[in-house]
């Protein structure tokens, strides 16, 4: 049951609100966070009863180390490490066993073999949640928070499968706070717009792309040179409003419920550097990284190359987040030279921000060579970062030198008609029957390159315009925006019979 299907709209999300602010309402607020855990439970056991035995019994685990370094604070280091060994074993065993199997075998010529593993969805989001709890408790900076408390924390439904990783602190210190248990009437409808948004996103745009997408990278030796262009780049925009649409869905219904999610993502791809499309893109997930390896590691405080190693490392680990295979690895470690040249001091962009920025620090120059445009470094940031994804789309290594094959030779189009045609949705039955009418050659053709092109330019666009969370922000609520709200929902709404997955519950 994802968030854009007909029984959470229609049964889970009302049910959950009308029986939250009731209990609220009537300060029987034990009793309301008692029946979130619930209904995220039962949110959770939709997807699988085995996932759920594992999500409990990882909330146990972590909770009892808790409790050990609560009774015995000397042993606090010794269960740190304990603690993250088992977190990060539970990830290990049930998304990188097989990898690491098939590679072992490879190099030994073994035959070690291992059954299917199903992942549980979301492991990687509340198996980091919790490692951040662990190694906080460790240190000092996390309290032994009561049960009831710690096990909301973790299993609250809206960040539960595709986060944002929210840090223990800034969750736990809003269920604390009474005041926001009372009914908030602007927060709600805010709430509700940007439900409602990242429901459009996803399935009015996100689901659509995919179509072509699938299709495209399922038959990349088929693939011309434009066609595979044109599918990289709606890939590009499908991944983002997948992602950024869900996180958009999640802080809506967490407002309504009277709380707020951190941000997910401002703008990617308007950044004018691969190091400020890193500030911008999965920030819960940068800052996990920056806080619990980055840092640890040494970050910028011993010497240049280690700063450097420290980048790419932190970048090799962020593409094996993503997925157990060499072309996320690839993806990661591509994306960590990027951040490396970036701090090179070789080429640097005009007010990276739009506004006169401050004199920058590089690793090993005071000023750069180059000062380039910012509207050329967003350009480029972006190319660079689609050409990435070639890496992180691809089935295996072969596809994606195949699909980099076709860039740097240019091979004749022919394929773009079959591609375009899996866009066979119903908002291009009109124009087709006009085709049909007029009995124009080519014409059903004609209409889905049309319509694929037509959406990947309304994608773009819409990247250059305000992202969500500042519409919902400045938006003040009128006739014209419950209209246009009316209208995203009633079209999402009926278009829902034909959604895919989230990207991201695979990871």
């Amino acid at each position: 049951m994802g968030f854009n299907s007909f029984s959470f709209i229609i049964i889970f999300l009302p049910v959950l609100l009308c029986i939250w602010h009731f209990l609220n309402r009537a300060d029987k607020h034990i009793m309301a966070d008692v029946f979130l855990v619930l209904m995220s439970l039962i949110y959770y056991y939709t997807f699988g009863l085995s996932f759920l035995v594992i999500l409990l019994c990882s909330i146990l685990v972590n909770y009892l180390f808790s409790t050990i370094i609560e009774k015995y604070n000397s042993l606090s280091q010794v269960i740190k490490i304990v603690g993250v060994i088992f977190n990060l074993g539970l990830l290990f065993y049930f998304k990188y066993l097989g990898f690491f199997l098939e590679n072992l075998n490879a190099l030994t010529g073994g035959n070690f073999t291992v059954r299917e593993i199903l992942m549980p969805i979301g492991i990687s989001f509340f198996t980091f949640g919790q490692i951040s709890f662990i190694i906080d408790r460790a240190n000092g900076e996390a309290e032994h928070y009561p049960f009831l408390l710690y096990v909301l924390y973790t299993v609250y439904f809206p960040k539960l499968i595709q986060g944002p990783i929210a840090f223990h602190k800034e969750m736990i210190s809003q269920f604390r706070d009474k005041s926001l248990r009372k009914f908030d009437t602007d927060l709600f409808a805010r709430g509700v717009m940007s439900f409602i948004i990242g429901l459009g996103k996803k399935v009015l745009l996100a689901d659509k792309l995919s179509l072509p997408v699938n299709y495209g990278f399922h038959y990349t030796y088929y693939m011309d040179t434009i066609t595979g262009i044109l599918v990289l780049i709606a890939y590009t925009f499908q991944i983002y409003l997948d992602f950024s649409g869900y996180c958009d869905m999640a802080s809506g219904v967490s407002m309504m419920l009277g709380y707020r999610l951190p941000v997910n993502f401002n703008s990617p791809y308007k950044a004018s550097s691969a190091k400020n499309l890193w500030q911008r893109w999965h920030m819960t997930l940068s800052r996990f990284f920056i806080k619990y390896v980055y840092i640890p590691l040494g970050g910028s405080r011993k010497g240049r190359m280690r700063t450097m190693l420290n980048v790419l490392i932190v970048f090799i680990l962020s593409g094996l987040w993503h997925g157990a295979g060499w072309t996320y690895i690839c993806w990661g470690l591509m994306q960590g030279l990027l951040v490396v040249w970036d701090d090179l001091g070789i080429v640097a962009v005009k007010d990276p921000d739009g506004v006169k920025s401050e004199k920058k620090k590089y690793l090993f120059r005071n000023k750069p060579l180059l000062t380039i445009p910012r509207a050329l470094g967003n350009a480029l940031t972006f190319l660079m970062f689609v050409a990435s994804l070639v890496f992180f789309r691809s089935q295996d290594m072969t596809y994606a030198i195949q699909m980099f094959r076709q860039f740097f030779f240019f091979t004749y189009p022919g394929f773009l008609y079959r591609t375009a045609s899996q866009l066979d949705i119903a908002e291009i039955y009109i124009p087709k029957q006009i085709m049909s009418v007029l009995g124009i050659a080519n014409g059903e053709n004609i209409v889905y390159v049309s319509a694929f092109l037509i959406l990947l330019v309304f994608s773009g666009f819409i990247m250059t315009r305000k992202n969500t969370q500042e519409i919902v922000q400045k938006t003040s609520f009128n006739t014209k925006t419950a209209l246009g709200l009316a209208v995203i929902f009633v079209w999402s709404f009926i278009s829902l019979s034909n959604v895919s997955t989230f990207i991201y519950f695979q990871y």
